[in-house]
């Protein structure tokens, strides 16, 4: 039997979709989290200027900020994708990630080098976090 969906997710402190999905879907005591870039909320532009640390925190507080609107942080998060235009980045990517998730039990990843991003972006991140 598969979960019903539950919601949809919407925070303003995180940006609006740039295409028809939410920003997040509950189903069941699953959240699923639509891939963040590093979109300024109260702008939509992207932040960074090219910077890849700096886009990589514009995206986890962006995730973030969709995690606390459905009453969970980043240690609810069981699963993360990483996509980059330039896997080179990793390095740097990994850092930020790192100390955004601390602790002893970090989330089942995957990262993978992309084409292209939407508006331009260097970094993509998207989960999937336990609420139960």
């Amino acid at each position: 039997m598969s979960p019903t969906v539950q919601n949809s997710i919407e925070t303003e402190l995180a940006p609006s979709p740039v295409g028809p999905y939410n920003q997040a879907i509950v189903a069941g005591d699953w959240l699923y989290c639509s891939g963040q870039i590093a979109l300024d909320p109260s702008t939509g532009e992207i932040v960074g200027g090219g910077n890849i640390e700096e886009e990589t925190h514009q995206v986890l507080n962006n995730l973030l900020a969709v995690l606390n609107e459905a009453g969970a942080n980043a240690t609810n998060v069981i699963r993360t994708t990483i996509y980059l235009v330039n896997l080179n980045d990793f390095n740097k990517v990994n850092k930020i990630y790192s100390d955004f998730f601390e602790g002893s039990i970090f989330p089942a990843r995957a990262c993978v080098q992309v084409a292209a991003l939407p508006k331009g972006g260097l970094v993509e991140i998207d989960c999937v976090a336990w609420l139960g």
